[in-house]
Parts: structure tokens; C-alpha cells; sequence
């Protein structure tokens, strides 16, 4: 979560009643999630991640993190990203209010985008040759589909969707490796923006509109769905989407 906030002064020089009110906020978040690791050690890993990832440490891996928090491996990170039982949907929902209480506002905007994650081999969820905004050109690469909540006081990820291509779901011996459903088809990117869409508006998140660039506006079903919802919106077309004046295309 990032808050909106205006220069910060250098780390040296903050107050120290500063950081014990960032050590309360980090305490509530990991009360609230901590019910999803019913093992105490997965419990501290999730609190130590998040800290990891909240330090100034510049590369946010697995040892740089542990060596952060005082452990000499990255196995218990690993751990817990890799290995360890725990619900991200079910920690989506317990995080969801947690957002609306610090950041909700009426004039809030639900933002659609994607990101891609270079990755190397043939194993890791969805990793394909397939294009990335995040690098500019088409790499080896798993690709995000994100919902964002943007508002006045900051900017959240709220949810997230893997984008799979057709070469994965047409090898189901490949998803079952890589633990995806066996139900799980291929979906375009558009079309996960409306699930996680109708996710958020299902759990009282409410926004003035919802925006996205032209992987998104160029979709029709996609417009169409969110003028059926009576959702405003304000999404990005390339110059090949038509528009209709006095009843011809343009």
C-alpha cells in the first residue's frame, strides 16, 4: 500500500514517535492476517515478509530479506511463498476492509492494469514468451492482471488475476504441476478485469470510476459489461476502435 504523502524526511531524522505510530499500523495488519497461518512459524514469516518488503533494502529476495530480519537462509521465506497452507483469496477479503478504513472515499477510482514478471524455465505459473508492458517488448514472462484502488489518501493493490495462455490450459498434465485448478480455461486479460471488478463491487467497494489503458478500452464486451453494471468509467482506446457520429463510424 502506498499512502500519499509529501517529501519525507531522510531516515536519520525521523521523529521517534513517527516510527512507533508505523509500528502500530504494521501490528494491526498482522493481527488482521494472522488467522490465515494457523502455524506460529508461518505467522512470523508473513510479519517478517512484510517487513522485508517495507525495509530499505534495495533488492526485496528471499535472503536479502531474511538477512533483514535477523535469519541466515531464505528457507523460511521460501517457505512460506512456496510451500506453506494458507488462502491468498481468503487474505484478499480480511485485507479488503482494512483498505476502505484508511483509504475509502467516495471520489475513489478502480484502476485495471497488468504487470509482467521476467522469469526463467518452463515450471512457474503461466510463464510464456508473450508481450510485457513492464519490459517493453515481448520476454519469457508471467503476466499479472491487477485491480487497483486509488483515492486521495493513496494507492492499493486490491486484487490480482495470473494471466494464462492458451499453451497452459491446453496441457492439463502442466497446470496440475504448477497447482492451477483443473477448471481453470483460458481467459483473455479483459476478461479477468470483470471478476475482479464484480469481487470488489460485491464487497461494498465503491468508486466514482474505473479506468484502464487501451488493453482494456479496446475490449467492447468489456465497455459494454461495465455500462450494463451503470459503472462510470473512462478507459483508453487505440486509434483502431471506431466511434459512431450523426450514425457513421469514424
Amino acid at each position: 500500500m502506498e499512502l500519499s504523502r509529501g517529501q519525507g524526511a531522510f531516515p536519520g531524522d525521523v521523529a521517534l514517535e513517527t516510527v512507533r505510530e508505523w509500528t502500530l499500523w504494521l501490528t494491526e495488519v498482522e493481527r488482521r492476517i494472522g488467522a490465515q497461518f494457523t502455524r506460529r512459524e508461518a505467522r512470523w514469516h508473513a510479519g517478517a515478509y512484510l517487513r522485508g518488503l517495507l525495509s530499505s533494502v534495495e533488492r526485496k529476495n528471499g535472503w536479502q530479506i531474511a538477512e533483514i530480519n535477523g535469519e541466515t537462509t531464505p528457507y523460511g521465506v521460501q517457505h512460506l511463498l512456496g510451500r506453506a497452507q494458507w488462502d491468498a483469496d481468503a487474505l484478499r477479503d480480511d485485507l479488503r476492509p482494512y483498505v476502505l478504513e484508511h483509504l475509502g472515499a467516495s471520489q475513489a477510482v478502480l484502476v485495471i492494469d497488468e504487470t509482467g514478471l521476467l522469469k526463467q524455465g518452463q515450471h512457474a505459473a503461466g510463464v510464456a514468451r508473450q508481450e510485457s508492458g513492464t519490459a517493453g517488448r515481448v520476454e519469457h514472462c508471467q503476466i499479472g492482471v491487477c485491480l487497483t484502488y486509488a483515492s486521495p489518501q493513496g494507492h492499493v493493490l486490491l486484487d490480482r488475476e495470473l494471466s494464462l495462455p492458451k499453451e497452459w490450459t491446453n496441457t492439463a498434465a502442466r497446470c496440475k504441476g504448477a497447482g492451477i485448478p483443473a477448471e481453470r480455461t483460458f481467459v483473455t486479460k479483459p476478461q479477468l478485469a470483470p471478476q475482479m471488478l464484480q469481487r470488489a463491487f460485491d464487497a461494498g467497494i465503491t468508486a466514482a470510476w474505473v479506468t484502464g489503458d487501451s488493453v482494456y478500452g479496446d475490449n467492447r464486451s468489456l465497455r459494454l459489461w461495465l455500462e450494463d453494471h451503470h459503472r462510470a468509467h473512462v478507459m483508453a482506446v487505440s486509434g483502431k476502435e471506431y466511434g459512431w457520429r450523426a450514425g457513421q463510424p469514424h
